[in-house]
């Protein structure tokens, strides 16, 4: 029996999915940021006030990049 292919256009809104059903399928690729590892607002509060006070902020970086992107540079 041979097989068949057809291209077909769905027209779809992003807001015609459930936020929780749009973070499992993030979640399930991988493209979330892991949770528990610290607030990116937090650390960005505290090197913020680091830097104010004229100290070294660098070192929390790698916890920035981890909290919001998942890996280190």
């Amino acid at each position: 029996m041979p097989t068949v292919y057809t291209e077909v256009e769905v027209d779809v809104d992003i807001g015609d999915f459930e936020t929780e059903d749009l973070l499992e399928e993030l979640e399930s690729r991988g493209a979330l940021p892991p949770e528990g590892n610290g607030n990116a607002r937090e650390l960005v509060e505290q090197m913020y006030l680091l830097h104010r006070q004229g100290q070294n902020c660098t070192h929390m970086l790698d916890g920035l990049f981890y909290s919001v992107l998942g890996r280190i540079a």
